[in-house]
């Protein structure tokens, strides 16, 4: 039986493991057990807040809809209570927007304060 040698498979494996770890500092960039170790903890931290950072973004915008509601004459609450009474459908990405910009923000705010009277 043909004696199965491993070389090239393993050093192509190595090779994306350390390409992964590029930019890391110390041995964790050039040493395979160190970066295989410091890759995969990279991923659990990248999984972990890729969702951390979509909780951070709603608040964002939960506070910057806030702040211009308030300007408006409203709480945060009672603004989305308003917008649901309007029918207006916008998401809170998007007010946030509108609330940045200033302007289109006063228009919004006639009709939800007219939905709740």
């Amino acid at each position: 039986m043909a004696r199965v040698k491993r070389g090239v498979v393993s050093h192509a494996r190595h090779k994306k493991v350390l390409e992964q770890a590029k930019g890391f500092s110390g041995r964790r960039k050039n040493t395979i057990r160190t970066a295989k170790a410091a890759v995969d903890r990279a991923g659990q931290y990248a999984y972990r807040d890729r969702r951390t950072n979509k909780r951070n973004f709603r608040a964002l915008w939960i506070q910057r809809i806030n702040a211009a509601a308030r300007q408006e004459g409203f709480t945060y609450s009672q603004f989305m209570h308003g917008l649901s009474k309007a029918g207006i459908e916008l998401d809170r990405k998007v007010l946030a927007a509108i609330a940045m910009d200033g302007t289109g923000f006063a228009d919004i705010a006639a009709k939800v304060r007219d939905a709740l009277k």
